[in-house]
């Protein structure tokens, strides 16, 4: 909480218009076009429905293939699902959990219709290879950026921090080839406000619109299927049903809440930062830790930190380690579990979860799957502050 939250909700009642699209919605969705230069942003009441809307423009429906990355959340692939097309999984990097672009050519077929990278983390996928691919084989890309506000990527030719340089992520815009930030390279972008994210409304996303020719039918999907958004600002005299839609839009309950971090992001990505880089000084001071092909990784330990490419900015949305098995994983969690810190694992394979690993392939997806089994996230959240302490004491404690 940033201070404000409260007094904006109050102000949004004391309106009269809570039902969404109002003065709130238009602050929030202006502040991102005019901020990191967004053809186009909506808002809407998750990152999966900013993701559901994304599939119903693409228009891939039965027989479609869209190519998603294993190692992301169940929504990243779920709203093509809905819309009757078929996932095709991808397997991560070996030296980090973003998708590998150089197997993806591989999975492209006649069927293909859509790439979805996923920044995980918040770094940037290389998105000079994958846009490349899709300009090859004129297909469309939906960047999944639920984690990524305020993150950029830099392009290739970058360096591979493996450093204490690593957490600044100060973007000089005056680099060539131009910065971007994520969200804007694709054709669409995804973007999620769940109350996990850097920048909350409790559930909230956002849909940008990169390609003009997406902007019209997207507002009046994100609209219920009807053209009421050009009859408020007066371009017809009258609306109706003109599309398919749903109800995507939040409430301005939801915008004045997110208005108010909006008004705080860069207070608040500076205190990530510095708890990102907190950790990182901590780990790297206090293990033995040298430079490997896949980052900073632990001489004794085979611990490794998180590795940033070159090409990408680091906005501190999560910390993890990555363990050299899950047994060495598990036993972290129970001790750190044991000095009450919460210490979590994060994605389940989505090629051989319950739901769908009777429709999958049967490619193995090694680099996806050691990531299950050895990634840990550590406590980072807005308000850590001293608290950060007790963490590294924990660590110390459980690591030896």
């Amino acid at each position: 909480m940033t201070g404000k939250e409260t007094e904006y909700i109050r102000q949004a009642v004391e309106s009269g218009k809570i039902s969404g699209n109002g003065e709130f919605t238009h602050r929030c969705q202006a502040f991102f076009e005019q901020r990191y230069g967004f053809k186009k942003c909506l808002l809407t009441t998750s990152g999966t429905d900013a993701l559901e809307m994304a599939a119903i423009l693409t228009g891939v429906g039965p027989g479609d293939e869209v190519i998603v990355p294993s190692y992301t959340f169940v929504s990243t692939a779920l709203a093509f699902i809905r819309c009757g097309a078929k996932v095709v999984f991808a397997d991560s990097r070996a030296d980090e959990p973003n998708i590998d672009a150089s197997k993806i050519e591989s999975l492209i077929t006649p069927r293909t219709k859509v790439i979805v990278p996923v920044h995980y983390a918040g770094c940037a996928c290389d998105m000079d290879a994958i846009m490349a691919i899709a300009n090859r084989h004129n297909l469309l890309v939906i960047e999944d950026a639920a984690q990524a506000v305020d993150s950029w990527y830099l392009g290739l030719g970058g360096r591979c921090r493996c450093t204490k340089e690593l957490a600044d992520s100060t973007v000089d815009l005056n680099l060539k080839p131009t910065p971007k930030p994520l969200g804007s390279i694709g054709h669409l972008g995804c973007f999620s406000f769940h109350e996990t994210k850097n920048i909350i409304s409790g559930e909230g996303g956002m849909l940008t619109i990169n390609d003009e020719k997406f902007v019209r039918r997207a507002e009046i999907i994100w609209e219920k299927g009807t053209n009421r958004a050009e009859f408020f600002r007066g371009e017809v005299n009258k609306y109706g049903w003109v599309d398919i839609g749903s109800s995507f839009l939040p409430t301005e309950i939801v915008s004045a809440f997110l208005w108010a971090q909006l008004e705080n992001l860069d207070e608040i990505q500076t205190e990530r930062k510095r708890l990102w880089q907190n950790y990182w000084n901590f780990l790297a001071d206090n293990f033995k830790f040298q430079v490997s092909v896949c980052g900073l990784q632990g001489a004794d330990s085979g611990i490794r930190l998180p590795k940033v490419p070159g090409y990408a900015t680091n906005n501190a949305h999560m910390f993890y380690l990555l363990f050299p098995d899950l047994a060495k994983r598990s036993d972290f969690i129970a001790k750190m579990k044991a000095r009450d810190i919460l210490t979590v694992f994060h994605y389940l394979p989505l090629h051989s979860s319950e739901y769908y690993k009777a429709q999958h392939d049967g490619r193995e997806l090694p680099n996806c799957d050691r990531y299950a089994d050895t990634l840990v996230r550590l406590p980072l959240y807005y308000g850590l502050g001293s608290d950060q302490d007790k963490v590294f004491t924990a660590i110390r404690e459980s690591l030896g």
